[in-house]
């Protein structure tokens, strides 16, 4: 069953948390720019996806809004879709990275 969770953290930008990731988990982000999410880093791996992104995102009037609005403390989330849970364990090792 393929699980989403999200994660959040006030300790490190989304630059340098793909870079932690990447060092734990091995897996190879990619940058993008979005009209509705701004900059944020993604990854595929065989058995999902990460995502990581600022919590404050582009609003319609030019003032940021949150794109988790109960989580408003988290300036950056990670965002999985995954069917492993060894995923989560290397997650959980980040220092500063609290699973929401």
């Amino acid at each position: 069953m393929t699980e989403y969770t999200t994660y959040g953290t006030s300790t490190h930008s989304p630059s340098e948390l793909a870079q932690l990731v990447t060092c734990r988990l091995g897996l190879v982000f990619t940058e993008r720019d979005s009209y509705f999410r701004g900059v944020y880093y993604t990854a595929d791996h065989s058995d999902g996806r990460v995502q990581i992104q600022p919590n404050s995102i582009p609003g319609d009037d030019d003032e940021d809004e949150l794109y988790a609005s109960e989580h408003p403390r988290s300036r950056v989330l990670l965002l999985t879709t995954s069917l492993a849970p060894a995923l989560h364990t290397g997650l959980d090792s980040i220092d500063g990275l609290v699973r929401l």
